[in-house]
């Protein structure tokens, strides 16, 4: 699938259903405590996406994917489905990813919740995930290749003793949920394609608090988890790749940048 340039048009469109999945994300934060299920989470985001941003929940029937959003608990990495089984407890830990489709535009973003009062080491493998995004942000502008966002997000989650998830990365997006390129969260510097003024692609590293390696599910064919169990962080940010560097499509209001 050919990596897609987008027009001024294109990315008025890009800049609506980013601002609109970042709102999602926004408006779900007070309801994500303590004993709520993550099917309930579920059922507030896709009301709101379909009856107050008069749009689609992207995942909804995704290659069969039966929910609206990906609620991905503790040691699930990612694609974790919403249940009404599922609670949340004190000391979780929760990644809330949505996509928002609208005039047939994609807007892809994630965020971590602690549940109540997380552990010291829960919230640091958080934190420092994020801080692996916002570093691989600061990269981003044409000519950067894909192997500079995926080696400083290496260099910074292994500096802290944690390890990059290697099977599922970020990608290209636009009219199509998932197109070329596929960002790697790992590599060497100087490697793999150049950016491009216009392109739009989601940077959305996986960090584990114990080894990269990852088992799916074959219940269900979807949920991703540690092999050893151990803690998984993820953010994911939308982004175009502008003149002088990137515009976050998803920018949440609670972040400065």
């Amino acid at each position: 699938m050919p990596v897609t340039i987008k027009t001024h048009e294109d990315l008025e469109h890009m800049r609506t259903v980013g601002r609109l999945a970042a709102e999602v994300l926004e408006m779900i934060g007070p309801h994500v405590v303590p004993g709520i299920s993550t099917g309930e989470l579920d059922r507030i985001c896709h009301d709101y996406i379909v009856n107050v941003q008069h749009a689609i929940p992207a995942p909804l029937n995704y290659n069969g994917f039966p929910k609206s959003i990906c609620t991905s608990v503790n040691h699930v990495i990612c694609h974790g489905i919403p249940s009404d089984s599922k609670i949340l407890q004190e000391g979780d830990i929760v990644n809330i990813d949505v996509t928002v489709l609208k005039n047939g535009y994609h807007g892809d973003t994630s965020k971590m919740f602690g549940i109540g009062n997380v552990p010291a080491h829960a919230d640091k493998l958080m934190r420092v995930t994020q801080e692996c995004l916002y570093k691989a942000l600061a990269l981003v502008g044409p000519g950067t290749f894909l192997g500079d966002i995926g080696q400083v997000i290496q260099q910074h989650a292994e500096g802290q003793n944690y390890s990059v998830v290697r099977e599922y990365c970020g990608h290209g997006i636009g009219r199509i949920f998932h197109e070329d390129p596929q960002v790697l969260h790992y590599g060497q510097k100087g490697t793999g394609m150049q950016l491009r003024e216009g392109m739009t692609i989601t940077i959305e590293p996986m960090i584990n608090a114990g080894t990269r390696y990852t088992k799916l599910s074959t219940s269900d064919g979807w949920t991703v988890t540690t092999r050893d169990r151990r803690l998984s962080a993820q953010w994911e940010h939308t982004i175009a790749v502008t003149a002088h560097g990137c515009e976050v499509l998803t920018r949440r209001q609670e972040e400065r940048f």
